[in-house]
């Protein structure tokens, strides 16, 4: 069986994400949901990856949950609130695995991204899109609540609450001018350079220490969620402390002053 979930390697360091269900508009379904628990897994432990980038095989992200095909057991509302349950949070789950990946990820968004396939986009921590990527928080067009897999938690975060109340509240589909203009994706790249796009933004990340880099994405979603500003600067300070002792910042101290390219050892 041919896999639906791609990874391949655009540069040393740069490990490029594929979700490959393009007749299906790459929608969530068992074997792509299995495949992507496990790549990201195998990926979260590659010391070589850095950098991660996300996208989709065709004209679509992802269009979200197969609705029609799932390929798997979908327990039906028959057989109670705890196999709804369970299935909502092996669905919603990737979501955090997208989160908690230690390397960045941006999602290089080429079409639409709908429910799941927005939330995975907003999961990420950067997004770039062509100018005909759409979003929608569609479970909410089908009878379902719109606040599903991590939007209620990323949009407001990353839109603002007005927008983000908007998006969900209605599920209509928002356009990349929007979307861009709301700040959830950076500029648009037409098609053919999105992967270029996200691969030089890739490049410029790990072109900093990897422990600079791993902190920076940790502390920054940390304090994020953070009330006190006192803890978020103790955050910060610890970070710094932590990373001024390693090797790296050594050696890019030492570039610098002699102005040549850093030889980074992860140590």
């Amino acid at each position: 069986m041919a896999s639906v979930v791609r990874v391949g390697r655009e540069r040393p360091g740069i490990a490029v994400v594929t979700l490959a269900r393009p007749d299906s508009l790459n929608a969530l379904d068992a074997g792509l949901m299995a495949e992507l628990y496990d790549r990201f897994g195998e990926l979260g432990r590659d010391p070589d990856v850095r950098a991660v980038i996300l996208t989709g095989e065709g004209r679509a992200f992802s269009a979200g949950l197969d609705v029609r095909d799932f390929g798997g057991p979908v327990p039906s509302p028959d057989e109670g609130p705890e196999a709804l349950l369970g299935f909502q949070r092996y669905m919603s789950g990737i979501i955090a695995v997208v989160r908690e990946l230690p390397q960045p990820v941006i999602a290089a968004v080429n079409g639409a991204a709908v429910g799941g396939g927005m939330a995975l986009a907003c999961a990420s921590d950067i997004r770039i899109a062509t100018p005909s990527a759409k979003f929608g928080a569609g479970a909410i067009r089908i009878g379902l609540s719109g606040c599903e897999m991590g939007l209620s938690y990323h949009l407001p975060r990353l839109v603002g609450m007005n927008a983000a109340a908007d998006w969900m509240l209605t599920g209509r589909l928002v356009g990349a001018d929007e979307a861009h203009a709301r700040g959830l994706v950076g500029p648009l790249v037409e098609p053919e350079e999105l992967i270029g796009a996200a691969v030089e933004t890739a490049a410029s990340i790990i072109a900093n220490a990897p422990f600079g880099v791993r902190m920076t994405k940790r502390v920054m979603w940390a304090n994020a969620d953070e009330d006190d500003l006192r803890a978020a600067l103790d955050r910060e300070d610890r970070a710094q402390v932590m990373a001024a002792g390693t090797v790296d910042a050594a050696e890019a101290r030492a570039a610098f002053l002699e102005r040549r390219p850093p030889r980074y050892l992860d140590r």
